[in-house]
Order: structure tokens, then sequence, then C-alpha cells
């Protein structure tokens, strides 16, 4: 306990805790999508198991860190680039991620309220998914703990406290993005963006986090503008699944002169 009562580990303890709650922004957008297609009356036991998998991965990675430091070695060489275990891994990952993001997009706009309930995932088929993308995020998320400080324990305190605020602000963001099919659409859009980050990573292109977030940043100020634009207008929110003949049909004359 003597490393508690130095400045610099309660200082680094911040950072990490931070740092991992930054990361954590990754998990959330993942399992708010995933658990939507599920009945009501599942989402919060798919949002907990799903974290707390990703809780225990971290955690179990964080104590075999022998082997997580071993899959920064080249395991084979492709086209003169040296692929290494975690470089598989981030490449694996972020192809399902591309995969799974443009194919929510396309149902999202493809079906219909009465074929979306023959398309609803299992409860099983989601927590698997789930458990697929949550060993990209740790092995990321454990590598950022190894490089910022020395003592397991630390790791151990700033990854359980970020799992325990991610925990607690999952279901009202996935809520927020149930009520708002717009900002469902811009989930889905940083899956595919932060899939592409992960595919660079896997192929050693280095994109700075700090551009990734700052977008998706400046992408949700752009959104709650429009959202609060289209409330003083009283408009009708976007509903993604209806056709749009389900409208008032468009009087020929408001086209202009017809040839």
């Amino acid at each position: 306990m003597e490393i508690f009562s130095s400045y610099e580990t309660w200082v680094a303890l911040s950072t990490l805790i931070a740092l991992e709650i930054v990361l954590g922004i990754d998990n959330i957008v993942f399992i708010t999508i995933l658990v939507a297609r599920l009945p009501e009356q599942q989402r919060q036991s798919a949002r907990n198991i799903g974290l707390a998998l990703a809780l225990l991965m971290r955690l179990l990675l964080l104590f075999s860190i022998a082997w997580v430091m071993g899959l920064v070695n080249p395991w084979f060489t492709v086209f003169g680039l040296e692929i290494s275990g975690r470089d598989l891994i981030l490449l694996l990952g972020g192809l399902f991620l591309l995969a799974k993001a443009t194919n929510e997009i396309h149902e999202s706009l493809n079906i219909t309220p009465a074929q979306q309930i023959h398309y609803s995932r299992s409860f099983a088929a989601v927590i698997g998914q789930i458990a697929v993308i949550d060993m990209v995020f740790s092995l990321d998320s454990v590598i950022t703990a190894v490089g910022l400080v020395d003592h397991i324990s630390i790791m151990v305190i700033a990854i359980v406290i970020s799992m325990v605020v991610m925990l607690l602000s999952a279901r009202a963001i996935g809520e927020f993005v149930d009520r708002h099919p717009t900002f469902k659409m811009l989930a889905l859009s940083f899956l595919i963006l932060i899939g592409v980050t992960l595919i660079a990573e896997g192929l050693d292109v280095h994109i700075p986090r700090a551009y990734i977030y700052f977008a998706m940043a400046f992408s949700i100020l752009v959104e709650f503008l429009n959202l609060l634009a289209s409330r003083r207008k009283s408009a009708t929110p976007l509903e993604l699944q209806k056709r749009l003949t389900t409208g008032n049909a468009v009087p020929d004359n408001a086209l202009g002169p017809q040839s």
C-alpha cells in the first residue's frame, strides 16, 4: 500500500481512469447497437453481461501480461509487413466492425417494422458478438494501461472504476439512441470509423486517437444542434424503418412543369 502514499501514483491512477473511460466509448457504442435488436426486457441484462465480460477480459489479460506482451512480437511476414498476434486481432476486429456496422445500416434502412421481429437477434447471439469485440477493445485497453503505469494493482483499480462508470451510463445512452434514430446512424458511422482505425493499427499505420474522438465529439455536437432545431420547429423525428410512401402524397404540380 506504500505506492498510494505517492503523489505520482494518484496522478497516474487518475490519468489511467480517464483514458480507460475514453477507450470504453467504443465498447458502449457497440453494445448499444447490438442490444437494440433485443426485446426491451432483455436489454439491460445484455448490457450488464456485455460490460461484465469486458471487465473480465481486461482483468484476465492484465494477469497474463507476459502473454499479452508476446503478442507484440512478429508472427509472420506478408509483402514485407511483419504481422504480430496483436496486429492480427486488430485486423480481424476491424473487419468484423466494418461488416457489422454496414449490415446494421442496411437493415435499418430497408427493414419494415413487420420484418423487424423476424430479424431480431437471439440473446445468446448478441452476447457472443459482444464477447468477440470485447476481446479486441480489451487488448487495446490493457496495452494502454501497461504503457502508462508499472503496478498491476493501479491498473486493476482504474479498469474496475472505468467499467463501473460505463455500466452506469450504458443504459441512458442506449435509451437515448433508441429514441433518436439519427443518433443510431451516427453511432453506426462511428463503428465504421473505429473499424477502419483498428485495421490501420493492425497494418502499423498509427492514427492518433485524439483525431478520432474529436471527429466523434464534433459529429455529436452537430447532431444535438439539429435535434434542438427540430424541436423548436416541432418537426416530426425521422423514423428510419418507415417507407416514404406512408406520408402524404406529393402533388404532381409541386414538382414543377412536366414535360
